[in-house]
């Protein structure tokens, strides 16, 4: 009995021992496959060109690959996917980070394809996906108008524009009316309208008070904000009425320089003229619909003012007093004046420049810190030659919409311009020669810079 049982367990050892010798070695198993995670970009999507060219910074995670890749494809571009440089970082947990870059400029607008590959012994691994990138439009609300100037109170009055986008009515966008009292600092609104489908929009307002009206257009996913400039509307109310009277622009016909004078009256019912009130001159050019601010005085003895200004063009001029507490504003009629324009100088032969080269560095930039400048003139000599001209250097901040002057600097005979000031704020920046009596202006590209606070 005792033999047997012994007999028994040697037979299940040798074939315990069978199946070992069956079972396959570590050493022989199939290799892993590859994975792929965690795939990023920053800037996070929609990528905004808008302000200038974005560096965009694309990484993601491997796990048992040898070798990695990431592809993009362009809008519209059929063809093969393009790869970017990669950066093979430290692995951590059996994953290895790949990072890589690719700057994009307004002229890459649109949706991109990406594509991300794992090679190693164990097979490919792929991922896909995409993102877009956005320029959006400059867009600026023109011709604004409300009509009439002066009203009664809980009168009516028209206000209407137009709102453009690169240059183009820009039609089915919200544009939101707003209205300032006057002697407040806030805008509020009063009703929204829908742009037509050439951008023009137009609302029909209750006026209770004197104030100044405008449009505004909110910034969208594809363009910039923009707000009118405001028309003020004068409401008539109280018992006492003003009068703007024997308001005259003169001499009815000047020449381009030379100096108008603007006479008149401010009087009120009941009180003849009004002393120590402040008039304000406007002037709208010959083809304009908006009456522009020129200059004002201040009302003396029986109400009676006086103003200068330069002719400039022949338009319209008139007076506009905004009342003041017992006494309603007025408007006066407007008056004409020609101004005849100088003849053109003979014409000179001049040669065309640029401004290449330009750069602005370092960025980014600590504020209070020198930023340095460098860019090179040429003249068009049959060939482009270095040019020493006179520079100057301009800056727009960040979402501003205008150019500001900062300094001025001279080119050598080679034509290259060194510069430098402090920065203050981010921005844009660039160089702009005026031309001189040979040769016409030009303005370099613009460089953004970013400045640290």
């Amino acid at each position: 009995m005792l033999q047997r049982i012994r007999v028994a367990a040697l037979a299940v050892m040798i074939g315990a021992g069978a199946l070992v010798a069956l079972a396959p070695s570590a050493a022989t198993a199939a290799p892993p496959a590859p994975d792929i995670a965690r795939v990023s970009i920053s800037p996070s999507t929609p990528i905004d060109v808008t302000g200038g060219p974005v560096t965009a910074t694309f990484s993601f995670l491997t796990k048992n690959a040898d070798t990695a890749e990431f592809q993009l494809k362009a809008p519209g571009d059929v063809s093969v996917h393009t790869p970017i440089t990669l950066t093979k970082g430290s692995a951590f947990g059996g994953w290895t980070k790949w990072t890589g870059t690719k700057e994009f400029k307004s002229s890459d607008a649109g949706k991109w394809n990406w594509l991300a590959l794992a090679h190693g012994s164990g097979g490919d691994k792929s991922a896909t996906g995409s993102f877009d990138v956005v320029k959006k439009l400059d867009t600026g609300i023109v011709r604004f108008d409300a009509r009439p100037n002066v009203v009664d109170k809980g009168d009516l009055v028209r206000v209407s524009g137009q709102l453009r986008a690169d240059g183009k009515g820009y039609a089915g966008q919200t544009i939101s009316i707003t209205f300032r009292e006057r002697g407040s600092s806030t805008y509020r609104e009063v009703t929204k309208v829908t742009t037509g489908g050439s951008g023009w929009f137009g609302a029909t307002v209750r006026a209770d008070v004197t104030g100044r009206w405008r449009a505004e257009f909110a910034a969208t996913a594809a363009a910039k904000g923009s707000v009118s400039d405001a028309e003020l509307v004068v409401v008539k109310r109280g018992k006492i009425d003003s009068k703007i009277v024997a308001f005259r622009a003169h001499p009815d016909s000047a020449g381009k320089g030379d100096k108008l004078r603007f006479t008149g009256a401010l009087v009120a019912d009941g009180r003849g003229g009004v002393a120590g009130e402040r008039v304000a001159i406007f002037f709208k050019a010959a083809g304009s619909g908006r009456w522009e601010y020129v200059t004002s005085d201040v009302t003396g003895r029986h109400g009676r003012f006086w103003a200068s200004a330069e002719a400039v063009t022949s338009g319209w001029w008139r007076a506009v007093y905004a009342g003041t507490r017992g006494v309603e504003g007025s408007v006066s009629d407007a008056d004409w004046v020609k101004v005849n324009q100088p003849a053109p100088p003979p014409s000179v032969e001049k040669a065309d420049t640029r401004l290449i080269k330009f750069n602005a560095y370092p960025e980014p930039i600590k504020r209070g810190k020198y930023l340095k400048f460098k860019g090179k003139l040429q003249v068009d000599e049959g060939s482009w030659e270095g040019y020493s001209g006179k520079v100057a250097l301009f800056f727009k901040p960040l979402g501003s919409k205008k150019w500001e002057y900062v300094k001025a600097f001279w080119s050598r005979d080679s034509g290259w311009i060194f510069a430098k000031v402090k920065a203050w704020d981010s921005g844009h920046w660039r160089f702009v020669f005026g031309g001189d009596e040979d040769t016409y202006g030009s303005s370099s590209r613009k460089d953004y810079v970013r400045v640290k606070r």
